[in-house]
């Protein structure tokens, strides 16, 4: 009887020792299962295996623990600073160029703090919000006023002009690479002034030129006078591009300075625009399809808004084929109700679509449409007039980009498109502070 008891409780304890060494290769062929299949065979040693798989989860965490030194390294050395939060936006950890561009000299390694108590930055914090939201790459660059405890220190301390790009990780935690762009923005600075400065000094001599022209003009005659004439458009020209210029880095330096704002319906401004330009649209047999919002008023500059329109109808009305038709509407777009409340709240926009019949766009040009200076590919221009036309469209380069500035001047937007219906050029702007009443259909 005691013989039965001896070998039943070892029958028992070498079931429990199988079911144990079961449950424990089937627990480390989960941890490593690419290499269970290796060691299958080892059940009957199950203390070798053990071993073996326990080396080869300390090498993976050697070498991840290995892996993450060197990322460490490497954002501590790079020329960017890099800044991580978690999902409560607590900085966990920044490299040194971002302590210099952020002035993060009260954090230290190994702390966990909340970003906005070190760094007074909205535009950052709301940079990290909607990266988390979107759960995708998100841009953006301000000027950045690093705070400081005292005056002195405050009058010592420059503001920066600061681009970040905000990467989603996981567990809600975000990645935040800085770049420090004061330098570049004071570069185009003194260009801009440089410029600004050679336009000044060539004023005076192509005025003065033109008056030359304009005595010669009367004193040469055919069929030598054309190249006179000739000689006055080109001068003219020239006059127009230096004007230009001025213009839009005045616009650029102080725009609140050369804005007169007024009440203004945008209705009646589109409709003298047209009648300056329906001698031009009649030789090209094109007409204007209006459609607005009844009594739509906008609190703007008169003589800036109609330069705006007057750039954009010209360039439909050149652009577009005989008998084409430019379509202009006027929406109130009232925005999406603002849940965030860190979004300030904003105000009805006035939506303003010019949109022609012509060839469009280039793809490749839409993304530098309002850089100066820049033109498009010239297909465009001699799909329409013809190569050997006299009448060039060709401009300064400089109009869009005027438009771009006094519309950003106005707190306002533009985007160029190719609207999918007729296939030409979609000009869409957007401008705050509007007042509407009921829609309404004219055509003209």
């Amino acid at each position: 009887m005691l013989l039965l008891g001896i070998f039943l409780g070892l029958g028992v304890s070498i079931c429990l020792w199988m079911w144990n060494t079961i449950q424990l290769n089937r627990y480390f062929g989960r941890l490593d299962f690419s290499k269970s299949k290796s060691f299958a065979g080892v059940a009957v040693l199950p203390f070798f295996g053990w071993r073996y798989k326990f080396a080869l989860l300390k090498q993976q965490q050697q070498f991840l623990e290995q892996q993450l030194q060197n990322y460490q390294s490497l954002l501590t050395y790079a020329p960017l600073g890099y800044l991580q939060v978690d999902e409560e936006n607590q900085l966990l950890w920044c490299n040194e160029q971002a302590r210099q561009m952020l002035s993060l000299q009260k954090w230290q390694p190994g702390q966990v703090r909340l970003l906005l108590e070190l760094v007074r930055s909205y535009e950052l914090d709301r940079l990290i919000e909607k990266t988390r939201d979107r759960h995708s790459s998100q841009e953006r660059e301000w000027v950045f006023h690093p705070s400081c405890e005292n005056a002195e220190a405050m009058i010592e301390q420059k503001s920066v002009v600061l681009r970040a790009t905000g990467l989603p990780l996981a567990q809600g935690q975000v990645g935040v690479f800085l770049e420090n762009r004061q330098q570049l923005f004071e570069m185009s600075q003194a260009r801009d002034r440089a410029f600004s400065d050679l336009a000044h000094e060539l004023r005076t001599p192509l005025t003065s030129i033109r008056l030359v022209v304009e005595t010669l003009q009367d004193r040469v005659n055919p069929p030598l006078n054309r190249w006179i004439n000739r000689l006055l458009k080109e001068v003219d020209r020239l006059i127009d591009l230096v004007q230009s210029w001025l213009d839009l880095s005045r616009l650029e330096s102080n725009p609140a300075n050369q804005l007169n704002y007024q009440p203004l319906e945008i209705k009646a401004l589109i409709n003298s625009v047209w009648e300056s330009l329906e001698p031009i649209a009649q030789g090209q047999k094109v007409q204007l399809a209006f459609s607005d919002v009844d009594n739509a008023w906008i609190n703007a500059d008169k003589s800036r808004l109609y330069q705006v329109f007057f750039n954009l109808l010209h360039n439909s009305i050149k652009y577009s084929p005989a008998w084409g038709v430019i379509r202009v509407e006027v929406n109130l777009n009232v925005p999406i109700e603002n849940t965030n409340k860190r979004e300030p709240e904003s105000s009805p926009l006035l939506e303003i679509n010019i949109i022609d019949s012509g060839v469009g766009f280039a793809q490749e040009d839409l993304p530098h449409i309002f850089q100066r200076f820049y033109r498009g590919d010239k297909a465009r221009s001699r799909s329409i007039k013809g190569e050997g036309d006299s009448n060039s469209l060709d401009g300064s380069g400089l109009g869009l980009a005027i438009v771009h500035q006094i519309l950003a001047a106005h707190g306002g937007t533009i985007k160029a498109m190719n609207h999918p219906e007729t296939g030409g050029a979609w000009l869409q702007i957007h401008l705050p502070q509007v007042m509407a009443k009921s829609a309404t259909q004219d055509y003209i």
